[in-house]
């Protein structure tokens, strides 16, 4: 019996929250929001025009929610305008750091990096738009915050590189909001192996490592708290380690499919054939590279662009003559290999499902960090990642698992293996 059988969760918050999406418009370019919260049945009309959307990974800049970057900043791939207008209803906003050194002070910059975003994501809910969008600590949460027709926030880390050796930082970003932890990103880290490890920083290229003795006491904390464990970036050993580990069900927060595209970063099957069993759940990413295959001229063209523009720099470390830069040539780049769409989108959405199973298998953007394919570019566009599914015969109860349902049930069941490691204590 596989863990998700044995526990036997119910979708009955995802139904309710399928219902809580709205419809229609008072003004161009906004939805109403609900005047009341509607049954909890998916078959309404309101799950029929309108599931709940949950999209698991949304990046923000450095200078977040300031004058420099507001929240509605039109440049922005998901701003709260855009939410509102493509139905897009919650997002977990990430606090990302890139890998750098593990030393004393790359330590201390990337925890500093990360509590300057922990900062903008309550600047934004608690006092710039509290009346728009409100932060959720729970699932319970989410459902409460949609009926009262505000777009959810949540948080998640990227890159478990923020709380260096130093576990009670898990405590501290917990406080803060973050629900779920991506243990490693490009690079390895002192938790684990990643799935493209960066010689520049001392990663040996040909390692089978996956999760280390540090690693697996942090899953443990992880457990202990509530924090869902993402596997996403992680080596095919990471992922199987952490799975093995974990007490609760594990995430891939933003990943591709193998068996559709190889690359580094995308599942094969025995990996998700695990998390099937495991109880966990696949976002699968609108990410332009894990998608569709890229003829060897696209990558070298890509690499030399980013050689020249990054020269080892992060994205959010260019400056605004940098980054246009780097765009322009991208432009380029895209004019002679066109990017992916929402089609190849589903295409992965649709192996997983036949693999794993439809309880196993969600949606993510990576908007902000890289994410976006040719009809969901933003998050004004959400809604055709919809029609995309009921185009290939999905009905309205998937739809709402594969938009939401999952994630949260997975989210409930780590909350539920907290409370219990609490009361065993």
């Amino acid at each position: 019996m596989t863990r998700l059988a044995a526990r036997l969760p119910t979708l009955l918050l995802a139904a309710a929250l399928a219902a809580c999406g709205g419809g229609g418009s008072d003004s161009p370019g906004r939805a109403a929001p609900p005047s009341a919260a509607p049954p909890a049945d998916a078959s309404t009309a309101a799950a029929r025009t309108h599931p709940f959307t949950l999209d698991t990974h949304v990046d923000i800049p450095l200078d977040f929610a300031t004058p420099k970057v507001d929240p509605l900043d039109a440049n922005l791939q998901v701003n709260l305008e855009r939410m509102r207008r493509g139905g897009l209803d919650a997002a977990f906003f990430i606090v990302y750091v890139p890998q750098s050194a593990r030393t004393a002070d790359g330590y201390d910059k990337a925890r500093d990096d990360a509590l300057t975003k922990f900062a903008a994501i309550h600047r934004m809910t608690d006092e710039l738009y509290p009346n728009l969008i409100e932060l959720a600590y729970t699932p319970a949460d989410v459902a409460r915050i949609a009926a009262a027709g505000k777009l959810v926030a949540a948080i998640g880390i990227e890159n478990g590189f923020v709380f260096g050796k130093d576990l009670a930082l898990l405590d501290r970003y917990h406080e803060l909001g973050a629900r779920y932890v991506t243990l490693v990103h490009d690079g390895d880290n002192d938790l684990a192996r990643s799935a493209r490890p960066e010689p520049r920083l001392g990663d040996a290229t040909d390692s089978t490592a996956g999760v280390t003795e540090l690693g697996a006491a942090a899953i443990e904390r992880m457990n202990r708290l509530g924090i869902m464990v993402d596997v996403s970036h992680g080596a095919k050993q990471t992922a199987l380690d952490a799975m093995r580990l974990s007490r609760a069900p594990v995430i891939a927060s933003h990943s591709g499919v193998a068996g559709v595209t190889k690359h580094p970063r995308n599942m094969d099957d025995e990996t998700l054939l695990a998390l099937r069993d495991d109880g966990g759940v696949i976002q699968v990413v609108a990410y332009d590279a894990y998608l569709r295959p890229q003829p060897d001229e696209e990558l070298t063209a890509t690499r030399e662009l980013r050689e020249r523009v990054l020269a080892g720099r992060s994205f959010e470390q260019l400056t605004p003559e940098q980054r246009a830069e780097y765009d322009a040539g991208l432009a380029e780049i895209r004019k002679r290999w066109p990017q992916a769409s929402v089609r190849q989108l589903v295409d992965h959405i649709d192996y997983a499902v036949r693999l794993i199973g439809v309880d196993h298998v969600g949606i993510s953007s990576d908007f902000g960090g890289g994410g976006g394919v040719v009809g969901w570019n933003d998050a004004s566009e959400t809604a055709n990642v919809t029609a995309e599914l009921r185009a290939r015969g999905y009905g309205d109860e998937d739809i709402a698992k594969l938009w939401s349902g999952n994630l949260l049930r997975v989210w409930r069941e780590v909350e539920r293996v907290a409370a219990e490691l609490a009361a065993t204590r």
